[in-house]
């Protein structure tokens, strides 16, 4: 019997209908279902709610968000998590909700492999050293500022060495993972996701001279402000976060705990980039004149 836990975003049409067709294979496929507190209305009367360390996989039913908000729910019992995309991008996705019943079936035989994807370690330290905040991201941990029209001046180190003063509208320190999210945005370089590295990405740099940097998975990132506005944002994963003062410390390292993510092997990173950011230009005109 394979524990699933559940978790599924309220903004996506048809999830009561995907919810539905999960309760219907689940006997069959020997799962037993818990469900994210938010969608215990639509899992039917009775349904429990995930128990972290009371689960063997995960199940994603959304896009890359939902994913990301399933890894931190069992974020200190890390166990496979399972994809299904209901909306249009799902980078990090395996199945289309098209595919459930494939991708479940697949799934309940063991037809499949799990990523290790690195993520990262974060946390806030007040002017006394005293830890404020920490979270785990596996996508980016970004500092910037909010409404304020001004550049932030930061000073970031690697490893206790001065790597610059950077001066713009924020940083993004990212895992290869989050290397196609906000960090590509931004600028950054795409990394494969199963590298371990540590991707650090002005936002809107004020200088020609600053460019993304390429860190090894050893490395400790800190960042310290040191003009600015009076309060700043931590964002992790683009979901949670908390303000950042003037005199605090940013400190962001490689996590213990990689995050496992299931793919099926016919899947591969360049075909999703082809697939959903349109990598290497046009898909038709690639494929009528073929290499």
């Amino acid at each position: 019997m394979i524990r699933l836990g559940v978790a599924g975003h309220l903004g996506y049409e048809g999830l009561s209908n995907v919810l539905a067709t999960l309760r219907r294979l689940a006997p069959s496929l020997n799962l037993t279902l818990s469900y994210e507190e938010s969608i215990l209305g639509f899992a039917g009367e009775g349904a429990p709610c995930i128990v972290d360390g009371e689960v063997d996989a995960m199940l994603t039913l959304g896009g890359d968000g939902t994913l990301l908000r399933a890894a931190r729910l069992v974020e200190s019992h890390p166990v496979p998590i399972l994809g299904i995309n209901l909306g249009r991008l799902g980078f990090l996705t395996c199945s289309p909700a098209s595919g459930l019943e494939d991708a479940l079936n697949r799934f309940a035989r063991g037809e499949y492999v799990v990523e290790a994807r690195m993520s990262l370690d974060a946390r806030v330290t007040g002017r006394h050293g005293e830890e404020k905040f920490a979270w785990r991201a596996l996508n980016d941990v970004v500092l910037h500022k909010g409404g304020f029209a001004r550049v932030v001046t930061m000073w970031v180190q690697a490893n206790g060495e001065t790597v610059a003063h950077y001066s713009a509208d924020g940083i993004v320190i990212a895992t290869p993972t989050g290397s196609t999210a906000y960090n590509l945005s931004a600028g950054g370089p795409v990394v494969y996701p199963t590298l371990e590295t540590i991707l650090v990405t002005p936002v809107s740099a004020h200088t020609l001279a600053l460019r993304p940097l390429v860190l090894p998975p050893t490395s400790e990132v800190t960042v310290r402000v040191n003009d600015g506005p009076d309060e700043l944002l931590v964002t992790v994963d683009g979901q949670v976060g908390a303000t950042f003062s003037s005199g605090e410390t940013l400190v962001v390292r490689r996590s213990a705990q990689p995050v496992p993510v299931v793919r099926f092997p016919e899947s591969s990173f360049f075909a999703t980039m082809r697939e959903k950011l349109h990598w290497g230009g046009l898909l038709e005109r690639d494929e009528r004149n073929p290499c």
